[in-house]
This record gives structure tokens, sequence and C-alpha cells, in this order.
């Protein structure tokens, strides 16, 4: 490619910084709102609504299995979505109000008994899987056909992470605290209107730039085939079972911590510290990570991340029980887990191009979903392990104390499995070689 031709593919391929914080506001709009789930959900069933606990662990791992699956029937309808606001972005338009309301009905259980309470919870639970699936598939996609230049991806990214781990850290902290004053559906309903206004301010500011898919002309790719193809893409199966291993962590440590505020330290309300210790680190890492990964790469940095993680539940054992000290092990974690949420996303739509490569078939639609069906079922083992191993161990959300063996295994979900899980994410991650081949399969691509 001469150089003239270089300079007009680059123009062509990277928005402009404005649109990139743009895609990045959609993610704060739904990633606040799997805070607000992936932290208090479990609680809130398990503590306020009266369920119990393994009924909840079991809800939350169908209920996962479920979006996952919906996940992967939901690329194949963006990559055969044809309107005049492109394929992606109308999603957006269309879904982000029946989100809020989904959202607000998980934490509005009815005093129905124990059966008409855990049937309230696994209806309204399926809904929101399905209404949050319409959403999220497609704006994981949008970041694919918005451009194919590489490093545009990374500060996509980057800048989006900024924006979810503000509204992480916004919900992790004050979520808590809010809802002894107004009641959970209360809170529920502010983030149901934090994430309307999202999506329509990144449906209103993004273009789609690259062609969605190919191979089937206007009708986009068959799912058949574009499953076919995922199976023969190695990198992408290396990045959704990362992104199973991943999520699973991050389920456990939002998710138990609640628990360990509650129990271990006898005061709820310092799960907001906890949250404060594993966000803010985050935060401020994000900004040295764009001249890093010019530098090094994204999988270098995501191992790094992954390795300062596991010295972060070391410091968290040294003595659980020292809030202190848990502290400070949660702010080391967050340090580590920072390169893994920063830079997900981009491993995931740099394997649309080697999917592309390897097999002839582009479907930025079906593999964002295969990925994110990674996500959501790891996020549910993460979740249902809360809830089963809390029942197992004689965990009654509503009593006045909890056995010791309940104490302890508090203690192991915050601890010691995201412990396990954080040295097989680092495995996983010595597989993935893309990074070095991108340039590569890009440059075939084209020339092709």
């Amino acid at each position: 490619m001469s150089e003239e031709g270089v300079k007009n593919d680059q123009a062509l391929e990277q928005p402009p910084k404005k649109e990139m914080w743009a895609w990045g506001v959609g993610s704060f709009g739904t990633f606040t709102i799997w805070t607000l789930i992936g932290s208090f959900l479990t609680y809130y069933y398990t503590d306020v609504a009266g369920l119990a606990a393994g009924a909840v662990g079991t809800l939350m791992l169908v209920a996962r299995l479920m979006d996952g699956v919906t996940d992967l029937g939901m690329g194949s309808f963006v990559d055969k979505t044809r309107s005049k606001h492109g394929s992606a972005r109308p999603w957006l338009l269309w879904m982000g109000v029946p989100l809020g309301v989904a959202t607000v009905l998980l934490f509005s259980v009815p005093d129905l008994g124990d059966t008409g309470k855990l049937v309230y919870a696994y209806v309204t639970y399926i809904v929101f899987i399905l209404v949050y699936t319409s959403v999220t598939i497609p704006h994981k996609t949008l970041m694919g056909v918005m451009t194919q230049h590489q490093h545009s991806r990374s500060l996509i990214n980057i800048y989006a992470q900024i924006l979810i781990l503000s509204g992480t850290l916004l919900t992790m902290v004050i979520s808590e605290p809010l809802a002894q004053v107004v009641g959970w559906t209360a809170v529920a309903s502010i983030y149901g209107v934090i994430v309307v206004i999202a999506l329509l301010i990144t449906f209103k500011s993004v273009k789609e730039r690259t062609e969605l898919s190919t191979l089937s002309g206007d009708d986009g790719v068959a799912a058949k085939e574009g499953f076919k193809a995922l199976l023969k893409n190695k990198y992408w199966i290396i990045v959704t079972l990362f992104c199973v291993v991943s999520y699973a962590i991050m389920a456990l440590i939002q998710g138990a911590g609640i628990y360990y505020a509650s129990w271990i330290i006898g005061d709820s309300t310092v799960f907001s510290f906890i949250g404060a210790a594993l966000i803010l680190p985050m935060i401020l890492g994000l900004l040295f990570l764009g001249p890093l990964v010019k530098k090094y790469g994204k999988k270098n940095i995501i191992i790094v991340g992954s390795s300062i993680l596991v010295i972060g539940q070391l410091v968290r054992m040294i003595e659980p029980e020292n809030l202190t000290i848990f502290l400070i092990g949660t702010a080391i974690v967050g340090i580590g887990y920072m390169p893994t949420i920063a830079f997900v996303f981009a491993l995931t739509n740099e394997t649309i191009e080697y999917g592309q490569y390897k097999t002839g078939i582009r479907s930025p639609g079906i593999i964002n979903s295969g990925t994110s069906f990674g996500m959501k079922v790891g996020t549910g083992v993460g979740m249902a392990l809360i809830g089963w191993l809390l029942g197992m161990s004689g965990y009654i959300g509503t009593a006045d104390a909890q056995p010791q063996i309940a104490l302890n295994m508090i203690l192991a979900l915050n601890i010691y499995i995201p412990l396990v899980l954080a040295i097989v994410q680092i495995v996983l991650m010595l597989f993935y070689r893309l990074d070095r081949e991108y340039p590569k399969v890009v440059e075939e691509l084209k020339r092709k």
C-alpha cells in the first residue's frame, strides 16, 4: 500500500476523539447497570427479599447461561439488521427505555410468599436478560464498525473504561447507603434513567464506517455460517475462555464484597470503602495505559496486570479480618484487574479480522455476541458460586448471626477462589499471539 493510501485509509478509519468518548458514554450506562446487579442483586435477593441463598445461586447460573445463549442469537440479528441508522446503532434507540424499566423490576420483588417471590425473580431476571442483550451486543459491535484501526480501538477502550470505572465507582460507593434511605427500587429507578440517557447520547454521536458483515450480501452472515466460522477462530476461543475466567473473578470480588462488609466487618456501609479501594486505582491506572499499550502491547500488559491481581489477593490473605489490610489488598487487585477490562473489547474486535482472514467470513455481531456469552457465563458462575457456597455453609440472609463455616465461606469467596482463577487467567493469555500477527492479517485482508 502506498504512503498516500495509508494516509487516506487512516483518515477513513480513525474516528475523532469526541466520538470515541461518545461510545464510552454508552458503556458508562450499561456497566452502571451491570455493576448494580453484580454487586447488589444477590444480596438484595437473600438479605432484603429473603430468598434462600442456594435458590438464588441456581437462578444466577440459569439466567446467565440463558443470557449467553441469547447473546449468540442477538449477534446474528445485528449482522442482519439494515436500517437508515445502520445495523448496530438503531438497537440503542429501540431498547434503551425497556432496559431502564427492566432494571427497576428486578429490584421490586413483591411479598408473594417464598415460591411467588422466586417465580417473580426468575421472570423479571429473564426479561431483563433479553432486553440487556439487545442493547449490549449492538453496542459492542458498534466499536467494530466504527474503525478497523488497531490503536484507535485501544484508545476507544481506554476512554470507555475511564467512564465505565467512574460509573462503577459511583454505583459501588453510593448505592448501599442510598438504598438505606430511599430503598432499592428507587435506587434502581435512578440508574434506569441514567442508562436511557447514556444510550441516546451514543446513538446520536457515533457513526458506522466499516461494512458490518460479508458473505451473504445484503442479508448479512447466516447464523449457521457465522457460528461455524467461530470454531475455526482459535483466538476468539482463547478470548472467550479468558472472559469466562476474568468475569467470574469480578463477579466474586463485587458480589461477595457486600457479604464481607456485612458479616466479617459487621457494617454493610463499609462496602462503599471496598468499592472505592477497588475502582479508584483502576481509574488512575487508565491514565497511563495509552503510551504503555503502544509500547508493550495489550497481551503483555494484561499478563503483568493479572500477576499484580494475584499479589493483591495474597495481601488480602495476610489478615482477612483486618479491614485496613483488606482494603490495601483490594487496591492492588484493582490495579491488576484494570488492564483486563480496558482491553478485552479490543481483543475481541481484533479476532474479527483474524476470523475473516481464516474463513473469508466477517461477522462482528456474532463474534462480539460469542465473547459476550463468555462474559455472561463467567458472571453467572461467579454469582452462582456465591449463592451455592453460602447455601451449603448454612447461610441465612435474614438471620442475626451466621455459623463460622458460613463466615469462612465468605472469606473463600472474596480471597481464595479469585486467587486461583487469576492464575488461570494468566495461563490463557500466554496462548494469545494475535497481537504480533494482527498487522500482517490486516495487510493481507486489504491486499485481497
